[in-house]
């Protein structure tokens, strides 16, 4: 490497300096965008289609919400700005989950979980709020609540995940052993007895999925599962057979096996969303024009029913684009999974496409009436805080698990 000598005082000084350092560096611009960088490694798919699924909730929320007056308080712009302000502040605990690394989370992720097991503790506790029949709020106060539900998933998720593989990464095992599945149930079902008694049905069925995907990623063997599902299977036909369920759910699985037995009691909601979905056709209605819409006949339209305010405005075109926005995170989430180079990565973005995916298809389901009303909201697109936070997290651990892939030659 040449030389160049600095004088000092007439003479050649005995330092040298490397002629790069007198050259100047690269253009920010080329650092930013070189191989290997941030930028560059990011899935920006999997980004765009989660912020689009936000857009477009913001627009179906206004279009629920700008004209009823007695939840908007006056203000036809209240749900517009809060949702916005959710999906910001979820953009920024994606973006904190990145910089923080899933490997790192994965250290907190037994102080996570007792965070959120006793969050949904604290709902069976005076603190909590009952909202429609269930006890699922922690209210905080200033017009603001929680959910936690929705995110001891993602902690169910974390540790799962980190039962299932520590023995297996550390090269002990070459799949998770029965104490570790032991271990794992465990971990999952604590807290989805907490939620059951909420009760809360839907979030139940949520982590049941959850726990599915987890265990199929880990490779745990296929005794497991087939033991599971049929203790499922045994558990829904007690239940029922019991009557363990409260009324206001055992009459909604009813209106679902029989749309017409209560049309105008609790097949209400689905029976209009159907309509509204119906009228909109191959383009829709045109967005704020849907006539079932402005005449408020579908109650909760800004969350459990928000797809409706898409079927009747937006059409099959509009609906269909945003089951299409889902299926990409899907896509990208599942291509991170298989990509991933260890065991714990893998198993943890498929316990995000377990719960993404159970949840989109029935919350959509239920507005077809396909399935029964649960009351999961539809990711991303709902209102609502807890879903829009926990639903963000999920996209800043995948990006981090984008991340931590070797860089191709």
């Amino acid at each position: 490497m040449e030389l160049i000598p600095h004088s000092s005082g007439g003479g050649v000084a005995s330092r040298a300096y490397p002629i790069r350092d007198a050259l100047p560096e690269k253009p920010f611009r080329s650092r930013l965008l070189a191989r290997g960088s941030l930028l560059r490694r990011l899935d920006w798919l999997l980004l765009g289609a989660a912020f689009a699924l936000s857009a477009t909730g913001a627009l179906l929320v206004y279009s629920a919400t700008r004209g009823r007056t007695v939840l908007n308080q006056g203000d036809p712009h209240f749900f517009l700005l809060r949702h916005v302000a959710n999906t910001g502040i979820g953009v920024a605990l994606a973006a904190g989950t990145l910089w923080w690394g899933h490997r790192r989370v994965r250290d907190l992720a037994p102080i996570l979980y007792g965070i959120t097991a006793l969050l949904v503790l604290l709902v069976l506790t005076p603190v909590g709020a009952t909202i429609n029949g269930s006890k699922r709020w922690i209210v905080l106060g200033g017009g603001f609540s929680v959910q936690p539900a929705e995110f001891v998933k993602v902690t169910i998720i974390l540790m799962m995940a980190l039962v299932l593989t520590a023995r297996v990464d550390a090269g002990e095992l070459a799949r998770p052993d029965h104490r570790g599945v032991l271990q794992a149930l465990a971990v999952a079902g604590f807290p989805a007895l907490l939620i059951l008694l909420t009760p809360d049905l839907g979030q139940t069925m949520g982590v049941a999925a959850v726990v599915l995907g987890v265990l199929i990623a880990a490779g745990v063997r296929a005794r497991w599962i087939i033991g599971l599902l049929a203790a499922g299977v045994l558990g829904a036909v007690a239940v029922w057979q019991f009557h363990l369920m409260d009324q206001y759910q055992v009459n909604r699985f009813a209106a679902f096996a029989d749309p017409a037995l209560d049309p105008v009691g609790v097949g209400y909601n689905t029976s209009q969303a159907r309509i509204a979905i119906g009228a909109g056709g191959l383009t829709g209605s045109g967005l704020f024009h849907g006539a079932q819409t402005n005449g408020q006949f579908v109650p909760e339209q800004q969350t459990d029913f928000v797809f409706s305010v898409a079927g009747e405005e937006l059409g099959f075109v509009g609906a269909g684009l945003i089951i299409t926005l889902i299926a990409v995170v899907l896509w990208r989430a599942c291509r991170i999974a298989r990509e991933c180079s260890e065991l714990y990565g893998t198993v943890l973005a498929a316990g995000i496409v377990s719960w993404l995916a159970f949840q989109s298809f029935e919350n959509i389901g239920m507005n077809l009436g396909i399935m029964p009303v649960t009351g999961l909201p539809l990711p991303f697109v709902s209102y609502g805080g807890s879903s829009m936070f926990a639903g963000w997290i999920a996209i800043g651990l995948l990006e981090a698990i984008r991340l931590q892939r070797p860089l191709r030659p």
